[in-house]
């Protein structure tokens, strides 16, 4: 079982940048492809960026502008977002999924196993 806690969300002016983290309990972190999705009011959830042992992958709503990373000795997940937009606001949900380490990233939530609680980022116009 792993538990997924998100944080660093907030309300920032269009052009803004945001880090969102994601912190896993347990020991078995380095054993997990981690992603991050999205879901704005009255949409899907969206798949934003994954990354595994070998390959990250990113919407193309995103690329060049948000850079996912990973510090397994401190069971953490960083989502940086630079050149924020209005429609880049929404709920983002850090997910875990076992396995698929040496493959390139999942962009299924179904194929994810645990999600965290979520954190609100509001950009401006």
């Amino acid at each position: 079982q792993v538990q997924l806690v998100e944080s660093g969300g907030g309300l920032v002016q269009a052009g803004g940048s945001l880090r969102l983290s994601c912190t896993a309990s347990g020991r078995t972190f380095s054993r997990y492809s981690m992603g991050w999705f999205r879901q704005a009011p009255g949409k899907e959830r969206d798949f934003v960026v994954g990354i595994t042992w070998s390959d990250t992958s990113y919407a193309d709503s995103v690329k060049g502008r948000f850079t996912i990373s990973r510090d397994n000795a401190k069971n953490t997940v960083y989502l940086q977002m630079n050149s924020l937009k209005p429609e880049d606001t929404a709920v983002y949900y850090c997910a875990a999924r076992s396995g698929g380490l040496v493959s390139s990233p999942v962009s299924s939530p179904a194929l994810y196993d645990y999600w965290g609680q979520g954190t609100q980022v509001t950009v401006s116009s």
